[in-house]
């Protein structure tokens, strides 16, 4: 350590125990700037910042030496390496992304444009079918990327790959159920042996063990739906001595709703987890209107003692695949033995009369969004990209039996076909984004406007989540302050998964920040022309490294992977 870190250390250690807050303002310390015998790397003026906290907002000058925020102060008089006038902007802790699936597109494309244009830091991965294990059943990993395949079998492996070839985010990852499930199950819908859970229960143990931060389970859809809720909690179990987040994907977001939230807050009682609740909805039009019950039920979950929370996008339309659309039973063996099931005599009109009908505990996307047509969009990388399904039906010369001819789209794509379903309406979306224990959460991948990562026609969330928080729920609409809306995605996403160290604008914290104009930050892009950087962010600084200057991508890549504590058994 030279005797710059040490005087740093020094520093940061002294005013980080004497310091203090009054009514969120930041006060003299018994340290300054004459502590500092060298310049600073970083300093950003005349900024209003926004810590993160959830308190009002104040002006301060920030100081970073290597990957951390060393004062936090007004009128700082350091020498610096570099200065950003930070007059008319506004600093807040980096965006932290807690339900992404940008986890093959960062092997791909480390620099996460879409994400850091965003003001994303940090991405959290693994919703169902985490990178790892990719192990027995389950293909190994493989991905190409600008300098190779990339290969792996379990999650540090994964970790190793992105540590390898550098990303512009920090990383963070789950390990999915999905993806321990298929490990050992494969692609059968049969119920696993003794000896089966034990070698599921351990890989948990080991993706835990190599960093993941907890356990996702999707159980809406196979799988992840072959669990039961005692399966979901035997699995849950492993997570406790790492202090890990239990995070899912309900099993039923429509008509089922009630129940399955019931479902999660039981294996967070069982399993004795903290439990968050990925992008809470009701995708039922016969629902709607009903947000009030959930959040009861989750309000009435936390008086109990259970730590339960959640996260939203800001969006009313999610998005999902038209194969959600054939009935779970189909899907078993995978996605060659569906397209037979398809084109088969024997199982075709069981399909679509299911489809039309629906089944008892299913979510089926066609009846949720009242069976109308117009209301999907087709997202994934297709011929048909862009359209939504009436549009479709139009141009194939389908006037009738449309659900036959939905499974022929998927027979001639030879596989699934993204797409986005309007299943959910705008005021329980707001409701449930007011409660203090809801975040935020894009559900997207770091896609990019230009090159290989521009691929369908994607949902603007992965374009413009956040600044569609801060610009048109805050500043437009005054749905939230912005200092909530920014405690939001930053120390309350930090504090589910454990973080720290981030997620605050405080002395002795890491450097990831965000420089904004409050005044002009929003959203570009939308449903039919997604493949848009949003504006009004002007730097992105990631472990104190300036990644977004000015508004454009330098091609740093600072990030780490952030791996989680070992356990308390190891």
């Amino acid at each position: 350590m030279n005797n710059l870190q040490l005087a740093c250390v020094y520093v940061v250690l002294v005013c980080t125990t004497v310091s203090t807050v009054t009514a969120g303002f930041p006060v003299d310390r018994s340290c300054d700037e004459k502590d500092f015998k060298e310049p600073v790397d970083l300093l950003i003026k005349n900024a209003r910042v926004i810590d993160g906290s959830g308190r009002p907002w104040y002006w301060a000058d920030v100081a970073v030496v290597d990957d951390e925020i060393t004062m936090v102060k007004s009128n700082l008089n350091v020498a610096a390496k570099r200065s950003i006038d930070g007059t008319d902007l506004t600093l807040t802790p980096g965006f932290i992304d807690i339900h992404s699936h940008s986890d093959t597109l960062l092997l791909r494309d480390g620099r996460a444009l879409g994400k850091i244009h965003q003001g994303v830091t940090t991405e959290v991965l693994g919703e169902g079918f985490s990178a790892g294990p990719a192990l027995g059943q389950r293909p190994a990993g493989s991905v190409t990327t600008p300098s190779g395949i990339a290969r792996w079998n379990t999650l540090g492996e994964y970790f190793s790959q992105l540590e390898k070839r550098g990303t512009s985010v920090n990383v963070v990852s789950y390990v999915g159920l999905a993806a321990v499930w298929e490990c050992v199950m494969g692609k059968s819908f049969e119920r696993p042996t003794d000896a089966q859970w034990l070698l599921m229960e351990k890989l948990v143990r080991d993706a835990m063990h190599q960093g993941a931060r907890g356990l996702s389970s999707q159980v809406m859809t196979p799988p992840g739906s072959l669990a039961r809720t005692g399966d979901v909690v035997r699995l849950a179990n492993q997570i406790r001595a790492y202090r890990g987040l239990f995070s899912i994907h309900i099993r039923n977001e429509g008509l089922g709703v009630f129940e399955a939230v019931k479902e999660a807050i039981d294996v967070a009682r069982q399993a004795e987890v903290r439990l968050d609740i990925i992008h809470l909805k009701i995708a039922d039009q016969k629902y709607w209107g009903q947000m009030d019950k959930v959040i009861g039920l989750i309000n009435d979950a936390r008086a109990e003692g259970i730590d339960v929370q959640a996260n939203v996008y800001p969006y009313t339309r999610g998005n999902n695949n038209l194969k959600s659309i054939v009935p779970p039973w189909a899907h078993e063996g995978g996605e060659k033995r569906m397209l037979e099931r398809l084109a088969s005599s024997e199982t075709r009109e069981r399909i679509i009369a299911d489809a039309e009908n629906g089944l008892d505990g299913w979510y089926n996307h066609y009846t949720a969004v009242g069976k109308d047509w117009s209301r999907m969009l087709i997202s994934g990388e297709h011929k048909y990209k862009g359209l939504t399904m009436d549009r479709v039906f139009a141009l194939r010369g389908t006037e009738s039996n449309k659900l036959a001819d939905m499974l022929d789209m998927l027979i001639e794509h030879e596989g699934g076909i993204s797409a986005v379903f309007a299943h959910h309406d705008e005021p329980d979306m707001l409701l449930a984004l007011k409660q203090p224990w809801c975040s935020v959460g894009s559900d997207g991948s770091a896609y990019a406007v230009n090159g290989p990562l521009r691929q369908g026609n994607p949902h603007p969330r992965n374009f413009g989540t956040f600044p569609r928080l801060l610009g048109h729920y805050v500043r437009e609409r005054k749905v939230l302050s912005l200092e909530a809306a920014v405690q939001k995605v930053t120390s309350l996403n930090a504090a589910k998964i454990g973080l720290t160290d981030r997620g605050m604008i405080a002395e002795g914290m890491k450097a990831d920040l965000v420089l904004f104009d409050p005044t002009a930050i929003i959203d570009r892009a939308q449903y039919a022309a997604p493949f848009q950087y949003p504006e009004g962010i002007n730097y992105v600084i990631v472990n104190g490294e300036v990644t977004l200057d000015n508004g454009r991508h330098i091609g740093t890549v600072a990030g780490r992977v952030l791996r989680g504590p070992k356990g308390d058994e190891n």
